[in-house]
């Protein structure tokens, strides 16, 4: 999955995206960057509102995981069950945030759990920035419960 078909999917299937007008400015299996320009996130003291640099921030750990497993082969739909976002300092301008899913045992484990078919957890770090300045960051706990098979239709 490119960068292309990652913001196509975002805008497509989660529609705060589109609203935010998140560009995917780089997506591949090493990480993701996802952009936001600030005249739709802006809040009362014009900068970013809270509430959209944490959305950016979880959509770009989320997008990161999703492009790592579809490199991989595997589906699986993909949950956040906590985060915890940290401001820095106020975004007064254009955003980013950055994300990657982590190497070694975090994600063998993930990818253990998905293959016997349970859900596997992974913690993902997104950095916000503004400026070239962090700016702030986000430490979320996902989830990927395996796909599920189609039940059985009953006989009409």
């Amino acid at each position: 999955m490119d960068a292309r078909d990652l913001e196509r999917y975002l805008h497509d299937r989660i529609p705060l995206s589109r609203a935010m007008a998140v560009e995917v400015r780089a997506a591949s299996p090493a990480g993701v960057i996802l952009f936001a320009p600030l005249a739709p996130n802006i809040n009362h003291r014009d900068t970013v509102f809270g509430g959209s640099a944490s959305a950016l921030a979880i959509l770009a750990a989320w997008s990161a995981l999703l492009v790592r497993l579809k490199d991989a082969a595997l589906d699986g739909r993909i949950v956040i069950q906590r985060n915890t976002v940290h401001y820095e300092r106020p975004m007064a301008a254009a955003f980013k945030a950055s994300a990657a899913v982590p190497e070694g045992t975090s994600w063998e484990r993930l990818l253990a759990a998905i293959h016997r078919g349970r859900p596997g957890r992974i913690r993902i770090h997104s950095v916000l920035e503004c400026d070239g300045t962090p700016s702030g960051d986000l430490e979320g706990e996902f989830v990927v419960l395996p796909p599920t098979a189609t039940a059985p239709r009953s006989p009409a």
